[in-house]
């Protein structure tokens, strides 16, 4: 759990979860080695797979792993980070200010697409994401679309409507109070 330690080796590790990517990540600090273990949650090159999964329909993965990032800001700059994918690396601080600065540039381009009329997910894909996507691609990306889209709903930036296709669209709404709904 968060704040348990582990003993690995002669060393102790502090947990730290994380939420968004997985329903429960657990990365480990070990603060006497300056040493973190970050598993998916940060990555030097690319932002972490967060969607909103069939299982959780009605999820806020983005609000969850952006809340989650913030447990990393008291280890120290020089930590050294040993991620799932890619070549460990430091400047842990800088990487964080990057993976919040790219999710609130992708926030800002769903913010703009929704603003002249209702935008289902996968409309957005196309707007997030400028390259062409394989079929596995384009799963990961119909769930991130929707993880951006649910952060602002759920901020009531965005209203959410069904249409008589069942697929529901997002689209800003100057009404707070119906945003909310």
């Amino acid at each position: 759990m968060n704040g348990d330690s582990v003993q690995i080796g002669d060393y102790r590790f502090e947990c730290i979860s994380g939420y968004g990517h997985a329903p429960e990540h657990m990365a480990l600090s070990c603060p006497e080695r300056k040493l973190l273990i970050s598993g998916d949650m940060v990555l030097p090159r690319i932002s972490t797979n967060v969607s909103v999964f069939a299982g959780e329909p009605e999820s806020d993965p983005l609000g969850l792993f952006l809340m989650s990032l913030r447990r990393y800001e008291t280890l120290p700059e020089d930590t050294l980070v040993l991620p799932s994918h890619g070549k460990p690396f430091t400047g842990l601080h800088e990487r964080l200010a990057q993976l919040h600065e790219h999710h609130d540039e992708k926030l800002a381009l769903t913010l703009k697409a929704c603003t002249s009329e209702a935008v289902s997910a996968f409309q957005l894909v196309s707007v997030l994401f400028k390259r062409r996507l394989d079929s596995q691609q384009l799963t990961f990306a119909l769930g991130e679309a929707l993880a951006h889209l649910h952060f602002l709903w759920r901020a009531g930036d965005l209203v959410r409507v069904q249409g008589s296709d069942g697929i529901y669209r997002f689209q800003v709404d100057s009404d707070p109070e119906k945003a909310r709904r």
